[in-house]
């Protein structure tokens, strides 16, 4: 018998309480200071974390990648060992955060009573926190252009709370867990990136050319440059575009769908209104380009119709649809990818809140031009390049995330306790 099963049996043989987050935690979510007042951003050294934090620094964090100056916090601010969750937009995220913080309206944090510390650890409650992101993904409110998670909702959610020494006993265990599936992921995931960085070399040697090479800005070239915005007012998408859960006429496509290949947990749906009300930003008939203008920017995703999700599908919000008929769109995708046109590209994009850039100066970013032929050749050669990179390491990724379900499994047998009757 191991140390936790004979815990269990000597502390809690009979099951554990389940209590609600709010009853354990205080529950509020986050803000933004005013842009307006430039005092507020200015030398600033208080931390103020967003998803960016998360998505570049993982899950336990000590610092931000931006902060306010402190006369910019209501009052003191949220303490150490709290926790953040991705409530609104990008929903199923959380961390631990070890410092005192603010965080952006995107993110609900919680830190533990002071009364209830005696019976709740923060790195226990972490670890639960995985279980409680699928909540968060099963409870989003619809109707709004703009997925989010009820707050009141969010405070009902209930955890089992088993004693402490049990707590500790399970967070010792999936320390030493992460430590090993971290080790072992850094080395898969090293050989993935020298993958990549090979054949990033070799597409930007394809596509750097001399000075003689022409020229043209990107709305000389392509015909189509939309976005979801363009269908109207915020008013006027909201009542036009309510978002569905269950399966309609069409599916709403945002870039985390195309990441993750389409087989994201919560797809968004759209009635048949919605979607000829998006007839700028339908994906069914053409090759399209779609480029992240707030948030991942400098992601490039070549979509073809015939590999779409759904019978009908229209882009999502804060992301540019871009087509031509002047260049092979495969030529556009990867001059797009190329270092030459992300240089360009990151010029214009701002860092203050969430990175975006404007579609008007997108539109004067430029781009070489060579012949058919040539634009041809450089396709062949960086597909088949491509082609042969992915070959070599399409078993990586699915080792990684077969890593990461035996870890998953393992966590949720560990966090899974009878009820109190």
């Amino acid at each position: 018998m191991s140390r936790l099963e004979e815990l269990i049996q000597e502390l809690c043989p009979n099951g554990v309480e389940y209590r609600t987050l709010e009853d354990l935690c205080e529950i509020q979510n986050g803000y933004t200071p005013s842009k307006k007042c430039a005092e507020y951003w200015e030398n600033g050294d208080f931390p103020w974390f967003r998803m960016e934090d998360i998505r570049q620094n993982g899950r336990i964090l000590s610092d931000s990648i931006q902060h306010i100056n402190r006369i910019g916090v209501k009052g003191k601010g949220f303490p150490k060992d709290s926790l953040i969750f991705a409530t609104t937009a990008t929903i199923g995220e959380h961390a631990l955060i070890q410092v005192p913080f603010l965080c952006n309206q995107q993110l609900t944090h919680i830190h533990i009573k002071d009364g209830k510390k005696k019976i709740l650890d923060i790195k226990y409650l972490f670890y639960y926190a995985d279980i409680i992101d699928d909540k968060c993904k099963n409870n989003i409110k619809g109707g709004s252009t703009l997925p989010a998670v009820s707050l009141d909702k969010f405070k009902k959610f209930k955890i089992p709370v088993p004693p402490l020494e049990v707590q500790r006993e399970i967070v010792r265990i999936l320390d030493n867990f992460t430590e090993l599936t971290a080790e072992l992921t850094a080395e898969l995931t090293a050989e993935l990136t020298a993958r990549k960085q090979q054949y990033e070399y070799y597409r930007d040697y394809l596509l750097n050319f001399d000075n003689d090479v022409e020229t043209s800005t990107v709305k000389e070239i392509c015909d189509t440059i939309t976005n979801f915005a363009t269908a109207g007012s915020f008013a006027d998408v909201s009542e036009n575009v309510p978002y569905l859960s269950e399966p309609d006429y069409a599916q709403l496509v945002r870039t985390t769908d195309i990441k993750s290949n389409y087989q994201s947990k919560n797809p968004i749906y759209i009635s048949e209104h919605a979607y000829n009300y998006l007839w700028r930003v339908q994906l069914d008939d053409k090759e399209t380009l779609v480029l992240p203008s707030v948030g991942n920017c400098g992601e490039i995703y070549y979509l073809s119709p015939n590999n779409l999700p759904y019978k009908k599908n229209a882009l999502a919000k804060n992301a540019l649809l871009v087509r031509s008929t002047k260049v092979n769109m495969k030529y556009l995708f990867y001059v797009f990818q190329s270092g030459y046109f992300q240089k360009q590209l990151k010029k214009i994009t701002s860092n203050m809140g969430q990175s975006k850039f404007n579609k008007t100066e997108f539109e004067k970013l430029y781009i070489p031009i060579v012949s058919a032929d040539d634009q041809e050749r450089i396709v062949s050669l960086l597909d088949r390049f491509e082609g042969i990179c992915n070959d070599i390491s399409s078993g990586l990724p699915a080792e990684i995330v077969a890593r990461q379900k035996q870890y998953e499994y393992y966590r949720d047998k560990l966090l899974t306790f009878k009820q109190l009757a």
